[in-house]
């Protein structure tokens, strides 16, 4: 397992042409940047954790029926501090790293609590993302790497923190049809008290008097917030869902400790250790005027559940419906220790592993403290979901479970915020290491596979053909990587409707397993 999960990767900065098998769409025009951990030891120092792997950024443009590739190493301030030293100085969420002994211990203890949040590492290593025409690698945390997305050159650096009070922040946002971008973050050191951050960041790029451009950023706009259930123990989120007129945020019980998080470096332990899962808790959604942001004053929950991924989210006749990517627990993160990895592989079942399950929550908007009690007010025909007033008026929440075994969602993000019917995902069955991607129809419940023997794609990708009607018209686009010296790393291409492979572009260079991306389409 250790052979593709552990190994460090290696930079192809100068583009090479793939050889292509099959017939690329003469459509398909853009470039698909991905982005994950790539180098896992610095010097003779190494991490723990395969989420702290320094970022490697990839692309893959399509461009006349070819295909090229490059890949370059994220030049973080945390990758030239490491680099400089020659070992690993910053920590990451499951690597800490100390202070020297024969420096001021005491001193850098007391400034961590006295901001109670340490300063972060500014390795993203998660996804790429989009504020008004600038392009960042971003993780979970206050800063964000601005990319060239055509060089995939570092071109600067941002804090959130300068534009908006957020400590954290998802690397999952959201996009509306002007182009504007929705994000959420945790305030966790004010003004005001700590609270779960709404915000939007227009499409139109500002420009100084001077002319020259300013961040997007720099215009972000405050959309609503909403406070912490316990002061002391934020809830960890991923994404969150975005419908016509609302906002959906699943305030789950697998929670941040702030006080152990503050006091890591006392107690020797990473940050990662600071995220717990409460069993006994509930699961609290949150639904937001996407206009006013208020929260719509019913109170809906659920039982205990550990989210990542949101699918999409949509309204109808009244009701609120969303599907999600639940586990019965918090262990997946477990799984990854580069330890554990050492001695797990690709194709091995773990026990402990609770796999991934698709379920679909319907929210009746029309439900209050005086509705009926003890009855499904779900009237959607095509759900077995339900949602049942309590006593105390609130509404507790049963999904419908839509399919079982699939991580890394995607859709045709032009049905997001709308009535879908199709996801695809990477499939897992018996270990946290897809090796199939995957096709469900939400209405058959039925779905359809794509697997080749000792290879393991990334995250599908949907990119929707030209004038397309029908939602699933487009192609999958999937990395693939293997640890078979013999099968070259690929580009796949599917077509979306029956997942039949179109084309493949074989990569005369080393390509790295990752974990999100963005399709750029090309300019027109």
């Amino acid at each position: 397992m250790l052979s593709i999960l552990g190994k460090n990767g290696s930079e192809t900065p100068e583009p090479v042409v793939a050889e292509v098998k099959g017939s690329l769409p003469v459509w398909l025009q853009g470039t698909l940047i991905r982005n994950g951990p790539g180098l896992f030891s610095v010097g003779s120092s190494q991490y723990n954790h395969w989420f702290d792997g320094l970022s490697l950024i990839h692309s893959f443009t399509f461009c006349n029926g070819e295909v090229t590739y490059r890949s370059k190493f994220l030049k973080s301030d945390t990758y030239k501090r490491n680099i400089k030293a020659d070992r690993i100085i910053v920590s990451e969420f499951g690597t800490m790293i100390y202070p020297d002994p024969c420096k001021n211990i005491f001193s850098r203890t007391f400034t961590h609590l006295c901001n109670v949040v340490p300063d972060f590492t500014d390795n993203n290593l998660v996804n790429i993302i989009r504020y008004g025409r600038d392009y960042y690698a971003s993780s979970e945390v206050n800063y964000m790497n601005q990319i060239d997305p055509d060089t995939l050159e570092t071109v600067g650096r941002i804090n959130y923190r300068n534009h908006i009070a957020l400590n954290l922040a998802t690397a999952h946002p959201h996009y509306d049809d002007q182009g504007n971008t929705y994000n959420m973050g945790t305030s966790l050191m004010g003004p005001g008290p700590p609270r779960y951050i709404i915000f939007k960041v227009p499409a139109d790029a500002p420009v100084s008097e001077k002319g020259r451009g300013k961040p997007a950023l720099s215009r972000v706009q405050k959309i609503g917030s909403i406070p912490f259930r316990s002061t002391l123990s934020p809830s960890y989120f991923h994404s969150f869902g975005m419908t016509e007129n609302f906002f959906i945020f699943v305030e789950q019980p697998f929670k941040l400790d702030i006080v152990r998080l503050a006091t890591a470096y006392f107690r020797g332990v990473n940050w990662g250790s600071c995220l717990r899962f409460d069993k006994d808790d509930i699961t609290l959604f949150h639904v937001i005027n996407r206009k006013t942001g208020r929260a719509v004053k019913t109170r809906f929950y659920s039982a205990a559940l550990v989210v990542f991924h949101h699918l999409n989210a949509y309204e109808e006749d009244d009701h609120l419906v969303f599907d999600l990517i639940t586990y019965k627990d918090s262990s997946l993160y477990d799984m990854f220790y580069l330890q554990d990895l050492k001695t797990s592989s690709l194709s091995q079942s773990n026990e402990s592993f609770h796999p991934p399950t698709c379920q679909r929550f319907v929210l009746p908007l029309s439900a209050h403290k005086e509705s009926p009690r003890g009855i499904n007010l779900v009237t959607l025909t095509d759900t077995t979901a339900q949602a049942v007033v309590q006593e105390d008026g609130s509404v507790f929440c049963q999904p419908d479970t839509v399919f079982i075994g699939l991580e890394l969602p995607g859709i045709n993000y032009s049905f997001n915020t709308k009535k879908y019917r199709y996801f695809y995902g990477s499939r897992v069955e018996w270990s946290p290491h897809p090796n199939k991607i995957a096709k469900v129809d939400i209405v058959t419940r039925e779905h359809i596979e794509w697997t080749q023997d000792d290879c393991f794609p990334s995250e599908p990708v949907f990119v929707a053909s030209p004038g397309a009607v029908e939602e699933d018209d487009g192609v999958i686009l999937s990395s693939v990587i293997s640890p078979d010296p013999n099968i070259s790393p690929f580009m796949l291409i599917l077509n979306a409707k029956n997942f039949e492979e179109i084309a493949r572009a074989s990569i005369p260079a080393d390509v790295h397993m990752d974990l999100h991306g963005l399709f750029i389409p090309a300019a027109v």
